[in-house]
């Protein structure tokens, strides 16, 4: 299966790096009079996600209060709370917004009309990007260190972007014409969970013990290959005589 590594994945850091550039270039025109315009308030909102994840990562969860983060990005702690209900709210939205940009360009799963091949392995290869991105990893190492004594961590964690994943997928596999391919005793939330391990393989020996480098294009395709050949090989419904 050959399989083509789509051109809008990009590493979190340079995401986030642009978000930032592009709200200090709205910073430096200065105030305008009135009511923020949409764009300087996208701004602004994209600004305090990347302080918060960078704080976040580099302090812990536990360690990050809501002064922090307001005082870094220069807002008050009550925008915070009305805008994300809180920390957890704010993390949420920080990882909602990561999971977003990996997937952005890429047809709703509910209504893509490729072949079922291509659209798995479109997807195959964003949530790769996503999962071996530095900054995803350095996250998931913290909700392993911290979910037992943090708890609405690991919760929302799992909300914000695993749980997302497997209803994504879920949907996906539930649609009839999917549903026709693939064997019928297999539920399609059991689809859902059989696939992103057959894509993750060790994934969790190489969130704790594996260096920093995220792997290359060239390695997350050959990863995707398998994992999908492995996938269909075992779940494809047979062809008739």
């Amino acid at each position: 299966m050959k399989i083509s590594a789509p051109t809008a994945l990009e590493p979190d850091s340079v995401q986030l790096d642009r978000a930032a550039n592009d709200a200090s270039d709205h910073q430096c025109l200065g105030k305008t009079a009135g009511r923020p315009r949409a764009a300087d308030k996208q701004a602004r909102l994209e600004s305090l996600l990347h302080t918060a994840a960078c704080l976040f990562l580099e302090k812990g969860y536990s360690k990050v209060s809501l002064e922090m983060i307001a005082r870094e990005a220069h807002v008050a702690v009550r925008t915070i709370y009305v805008k994300f209900g809180g920390k957890a709210g704010l993390l949420n939205a920080v990882i909602a917004e990561g999971r977003a940009r990996f997937f952005a360009g890429m047809s709703s799963m509910d209504t893509d009309t490729r072949p079922m091949e291509e659209v798995l392995a479109d997807f195959g290869l964003r949530f790769l990007g996503l999962v071996s991105a530095p900054a995803f990893v350095k996250l998931h190492r913290m909700v392993i260190a911290e979910a037992h004594t943090t708890p609405e961590l690991a919760t929302t964690f799992n909300q914000a972007g695993p749980q997302q994943t497997r209803e994504q997928l879920s949907r996906f596999f539930a649609r009839p014409e999917i549903k026709a391919q693939l064997r019928t005793e297999v539920p399609h939330e059991a689809l859902a969970v059989h696939l992103i391990n057959c894509l993750l393989g060790d994934q969790l020996s190489r969130v704790l013990f594996a260096a920093d480098a995220p792997p290359t294009p060239e390695e997350n395709q050959r990863r995707v290959a398998r994992g999908l050949d492995l996938f269909l090989n075992g779940v494809r419904r047979p062809a008739r005589d």
